[in-house]
């Protein structure tokens, strides 16, 4: 997918989010539930304002920066050989804030029979799934990617590093999946426990891969 077109889709569902909490605002509460427990509590409140206009402008200023990266990254070239793969990245990402605010909003306007990690946790398994897909694409830069020294330092430990890290990531996020269906802490265990550590793993691994290099 293109940039141009990257940049349209994202603004398009940005505006639509928007007009969305605009036109709902008549029927929402004063005080908007934002943030949820372990056990799909809620345990958090924000403003009606900020409830309408918080997640929305987060997620432009995450556009934004997205947008960005490739212009200033040092390795910009090697962004480019796998644009694609990262423009449809940014779109998934801010299809899932779209839909993160999509939840919040029909909470607060009283449709609240589904549980949150529920309706998050799956759609983040596939973002985390999508995430493997595109390391196996990506090429080494400053800002997308497992950025390690030893990463950084070689195309040979980056893309080891990354086949491996690829597979667990999509591991890791097929685990997310499945336990957005289980609820409770055994959910976020489910989600937080491979992905932490797969990332000390991988770490871990790139340093190793980088030492067998330099003794070779």
């Amino acid at each position: 997918m293109s940039t141009r077109t990257t940049i349209i889709v994202v603004l398009v569902m940005i505006a639509a989010a928007t007009l969305a909490g605009l036109l709902l605002w008549n029927r929402l509460p004063d005080l908007m539930a934002s943030h949820w427990n372990v056990n799909d509590q809620v345990d958090g409140y924000i403003s009606k304002f900020w409830g309408v206009f918080l997640l929305p402008l987060i997620t432009l200023a995450m556009f934004a920066l997205f947008l960005v990266v490739p212009a200033i990254d040092p390795m910009k070239a090697n962004i480019a050989q796998f644009r694609e793969a990262f423009n449809l990245f940014i779109i998934l990402i801010i299809g899932f804030m779209v839909y993160l605010y999509g939840l919040t909003l029909a909470w607060n306007l009283g449709y609240t029979n589904f549980r949150m990690s529920g309706a998050m946790l799956p759609a983040i398994g596939l973002l985390f799934i999508f995430i493997g897909f595109m390391m196996r694409k990506a090429r080494r830069n400053f800002f997308i990617g497992i950025r390690t020294p030893w990463t950084l330092s070689s195309d040979t430990v980056w893309n080891e590093t990354h086949r491996v890290g690829a597979i667990l990531f999509m591991i890791s996020g097929a685990l997310a999946f499945i336990g957005g269906f289980l609820g409770g802490t055994t959910a976020f265990r489910m989600m937080f426990v491979p992905i932490i550590g797969s990332t000390i793993f991988l770490l871990v691994y790139s340093y190793v891969v980088y030492q067998r290099e330099t003794r070779a």
